[in-house]
């Protein structure tokens, strides 16, 4: 399946990492917007899926059908984002600052937080017929789950504010794993395999995902669940961004980048 060495796969890493800095504004916004409006529409598909058959790991089996999607559409995730433009600041690429690295980080998160909210307003309109009636069982499921996910955190305060940043952590561990994976052949169904697996390891793990969060909540609002905007925020987004993003830096881009792009020097006996 045209499998390609460490080596190669962490220097294509490094050059779109690059790639991404100096991409102009327009096409930033553009493929963010497209990337959180996929991966939110495989959510719905993951919790549909869930409903009907009651069992999660069948969600999770055919959620990361939506991420190969739009990884293959050259859409762009904060949780890749946070794992390729450090790299190219850390390669010392020509012009790539800080400033830069967080701008791109910036108008990705505003391009996947509005994509995503355009697919939770629409799919509210699908689950109560325009709002004419109550949420169907798949509104329901996601008002419950806005509420487990913030309120059930809260109550254990900064012991819960920990769990959901190591659950990021673990998450965006695993999806870029999935980015990596979308690098790492030069066919489309070695892409396909290599992305697949992290990404249905994370989500049947239910680790918490900052782009998904960004349906889920929204949508779980808007289909009455209880809980606030600020417990959103407070109980879920930003420690789970922060978690995504020490992750994902950690244990994927810095550990790949170190061992086979700055190697070591070989022993000597």
């Amino acid at each position: 399946m045209s499998y390609l060495i460490p080596a190669e796969f962490v220097t294509k890493m490094v050059d779109a990492g690059e790639s991404k800095i100096f991409m102009s504004t327009r096409d930033t916004l553009i493929r963010a917007y497209m990337a959180g409006a996929i991966l939110a529409l495989a959510a719905v598909f993951a919790v549909s899926i869930t409903v009907q058959t009651g069992s999660p790991i069948f969600g999770a089996i055919l959620f990361p059908v939506g991420f190969c999607m739009l990884y293959l559409l050259g859409f762009d995730l904060l949780t890749g984002v946070f794992v390729l433009s450090p790299l190219a600041w850390l390669d010392k690429r020509p012009g790539v600052t800080l400033k830069g690295i967080l701008r791109n980080w910036g108008l990705v998160f505003v391009g996947n937080f509005l994509g995503a909210l355009t697919v939770a307003v629409m799919m509210s309109v699908v689950f109560t017929y325009g709002f004419s009636v109550p949420p169907d069982a798949v509104g329901q499921k996601l008002a419950s789950v806005g509420e487990a996910r913030t309120l059930g955190y809260a109550k254990y305060g900064f012991a819960g504010w920990m769990t959901i940043f190591i659950r990021g952590m673990l998450c965006n561990w695993m999806v870029s794993t999935g980015v990596v994976g979308a690098m790492i052949s030069t066919s489309v169904s070695g892409k396909v395999i290599a992305m697949w697996m992290p990404i249905m390891l994370f989500f049947g793990m239910t680790f918490e995902h900052s782009v998904v969060n960004m349906f889920l909540f929204p949508s779980g609002l808007i289909m009455g669940g209880n809980f606030s905007i600020m417990d959103y925020f407070i109980w879920n987004e930003i420690p789970t961004v922060l978690g995504n993003l020490i992750g994902g830096l950690a244990f994927t881009g810095l550990t790949l980048y170190s061992t086979h792009i700055r190697t070591a020097p070989k022993r000597t006996f």
